[in-house]
């Protein structure tokens, strides 16, 4: 079985910055890739941010270039996501994942991030 804990979620001011995190634990071993999507209720969800962690390969939604990094520390299993210039238009549910080699994706439950005043 697979544990996810995340953090890092919470009410930001447009222009501020955010730093998520996903730590994976238990049954998951040789993860390959590593991401971030987001969602916006009655909308589907968006990939935000990619990465390969055999090469350290990324790819990011054109939204987001410039703006955010997605980094690891492969000892610990754990993803980051850092948010600068945050906008109203950044706000959704943000979910991290974990792919195994040859094994399905294990998912964070979401954590909102929310721009506002």
């Amino acid at each position: 079985q697979v544990q996810i804990m995340e953090s890092g979620g919470g009410l930001v001011q447009p222009g501020g910055s955010l730093t998520l995190s996903c730590a994976a634990s238990g049954s998951i071993f040789n993860i390959r890739v590593v991401g971030w999507y987001r969602q916006v209720p009655g909308t589907e969800r968006e990939l935000v941010a990619v990465m390969s962690t055999n090469n350290g390969g990324t790819t990011y939604a054109d939204s987001v270039k410039g703006r955010f990094t997605i980094s690891t520390d492969n000892v610990k299993n754990t993803v980051y996501l850092r948010m600068n210039g945050l906008q109203p238009q950044d706000t959704a549910v943000y979910y991290c994942f974990f792919t195994p080699q040859n094994s399905r994706a294990s998912w964070g439950q979401g954590m909102q991030v929310t721009v506002s005043l």
